[in-house]
């Protein structure tokens, strides 16, 4: 990395700081990113060997892709800042922890898009942390991606409120989604991913104003501005629905999408099972 580039990661870095009590985490995924062109590639432990020559490796953006990755990290900042503070939901403001934007790599090929974040996700400022989180992990891993790889993101920012005493989680209002959304929008404009996945009807709602059940909506193309959109179960159906068949139908869904990327697929991979 040539020392401007690193003088503005560090600059970045700094901000964040400054303007969150929380201290800015970096995956060694990120870091080896940040390492020089002729840095030697490591592999992390824990990554998933689907493929029959072993697993592939992303190779760390360099030159136009760099500054790309640095460009969009950049356009994010205040949109971050904006919903940090946001109190356009009186009764959100109130009751979160902290907001949940966004992570993963602002210069991503692949988006998801869930619906909300959950108490972990409120408490850790993070999307897709919990159990469900934890299962799209695994999907990605199966993907040959980490989760810093993708972009993970939700239509609400704020967890949703629920009544003294209940448990649970409880879905956005179609308010809330349409006050929300616009941050949303923002992000993808910025990020300009090559495929968007959609998880759950709560998601496609708030995405593009339309309703229908998941039988009828997964499994085959849709588009949000021009981007391949692929509609699939949400991770939280699966953990209340273990039937192999509709943790098959989920993996189909991302083999379409490793397709549209144009990923390499290992016969290991298309027989897959969650």
């Amino acid at each position: 990395m040539t020392q401007p580039a690193l003088d503005l990661v560090i600059a970045v870095l700094e901000k964040i700081r400054e303007s969150n009590d929380r201290v800015p985490r970096v995956s060694r995924t990120v870091l080896a990113r940040l390492q020089p062109v002729d840095a030697v590639a490591v592999s992390l432990p824990g990554e998933p060997e689907l493929h029959d020559g072993g697993p592939e490796t992303s190779a760390p953006p360099t030159g136009g892709r760099l500054q790309s990755l640095q460009h969009k990290a950049k356009l994010l900042e205040p949109i971050c800042e904006r919903v940090r503070t946001c109190t356009k939901c009186k009764h959100l403001a109130c009751s979160r922890t902290q907001t949940v934007f966004g992570v993963g790599n602002p210069d991503a090929d692949l988006m998801f898009i869930g619906e909300a974040p959950g108490v972990d996700e409120d408490q850790q400022g993070e999307p897709f942390v919990g159990r469900a989180g934890q299962l799209l992990t695994k999907i990605l891993k199966a993907m040959n991606f980490a989760r810093d790889d993708v972009y993970i993101a939700n239509i609400l920012k704020c967890r949703p409120d629920t009544p003294p005493g209940s448990f649970g989680n409880r879905a956005p209002t179609p308010t809330e989604m349409q006050t929300c959304r616009p941050y949303l929008v923002e992000q993808i404009e910025i990020i300009q991913p090559k495929v968007l996945v959609a998880l759950g009807g709560v998601a496609v709602e708030g995405l593009l104003g339309m309703r229908g059940t998941m039988r009828e909506l997964r499994g085959r193309w849709h588009a949000y501005n021009g981007i391949p959109l692929m509609i699939t179960y949400h991770p939280a159906y699966l953990l209340r629905n273990q039937a192999p068949s509709e943790k098959r139908k989920v993996w189909e869904d991302m083999l379409q999408v490793l397709e549209r990327l144009q990923r390499p697929i290992s016969n290991r991979q298309r027989n897959y099972f969650l």
